[in-house]
């Protein structure tokens, strides 16, 4: 009996020690390429050239940052912001509509119109691009951040509407029940119950869709030729041209660009976990 115990604690510490080693491992690697980054955005390009890229900058030098703010990065960075703010407005909206009575109503076409929404997610983007390139130049929205707006809700609500279907299924219906005795209507009872109630599946939505939005590049470069119009994705490409033997030029715009979904997703990723695993709980 001792002996199986012994065998059973070695198993145990050895399991943790496996399981600390490959934590480390994946923290290093998703953490060391945004450590380098930082640290050569604050080199300028001779010292990258002598010191080597994995040295120390000899001082926190702001002139890169400087630059690339005073070339034009504001404008990128507000597109940016306007398109994620109006695309996840619509995307909310829309996906909490459709799911509401997917999993809570019984109707015939119930199951016909939810495959339907999953067979969309297998979609891939690149075969829309010409098709949407073209409707765009028809309707003459072409080159403005309003040709953008659609495709990205588009493309979004298929796995929107699948994820808060089955977060909402999730939602006992016997509040729905007692809501209804005290004379709730379906409308009251979906914006003062149901959406208060599925607040984590939709900062998950959120934050899920913020940083495809925020990273989208093949419309954003397909729908969009004027500096005024494209977004941040797109600044790393113009920069990147423009500052093509200056690599710590590019660091800096890469640091720039990919920051504020960083610190958004430290901020939120309790509300990312809590809204993933509580439509999986049910009593």
């Amino acid at each position: 009996m001792e002996e199986r115990y012994k065998k059973t604690k070695i198993k145990s510490i050895v399991s943790w020690i496996i399981a600390i080693v490959l934590a480390l491992t994946a923290t290093i690697v998703a953490i060391l390429p945004f450590v380098f980054m930082i640290i050569n955005s604050f080199k300028n390009k001779f010292e990258m050239l002598t010191k080597g890229v994995f040295a120390l900058p000899q001082k926190i030098d702001l002139a890169n940052y400087k630059e690339v703010l005073s070339g034009g990065f504001a404008g990128y960075f507000l597109n940016s912001v306007f398109l994620l703010a109006v695309v996840l407005a619509l995307i909310l909206f829309i996906s909490a509509c459709a799911a509401y009575p997917l999993s809570r109503f019984k109707f015939k076409l119930n199951g016909f119109i939810y495959g339907i929404i999953v067979a969309c997610m297998s979609i891939p983007i690149h075969i829309t691009l010409i098709p949407v390139f073209q409707m765009t130049k028809n309707v003459g929205i072409y080159d403005s951040i309003w040709a953008l707006i659609g495709p990205d809700v588009a493309f979004a609500l298929p796995i929107s509407v699948f994820i808060l279907t089955s977060f909402m299924k999730g939602i006992p219906k016997e509040i729905e029940e007692s809501a209804e005795i005290d004379g709730c209507n379906k409308y009251k009872m979906f914006f003062k119950m149901i959406l208060p109630l599925a607040k984590p599946g939709l900062s998950t939505l959120a934050i899920y869709n913020g940083v495809n939005v925020w990273n989208e590049f093949s419309f954003a470069y397909t729908l969009t030729q004027s500096v005024q119009s494209r977004t941040l994705p797109l600044a790393v490409w113009d920069f990147q041209g423009q500052y093509a033997m200056n690599t710590p030029m590019i660091m800096a715009v890469l640091t720039l660009t990919v920051l504020p979904m960083i610190i958004l997703f430290i901020l939120a990723q309790d509300k990312l976990v809590k809204g993933m695993t509580a439509g999986a709980v049910k009593g």
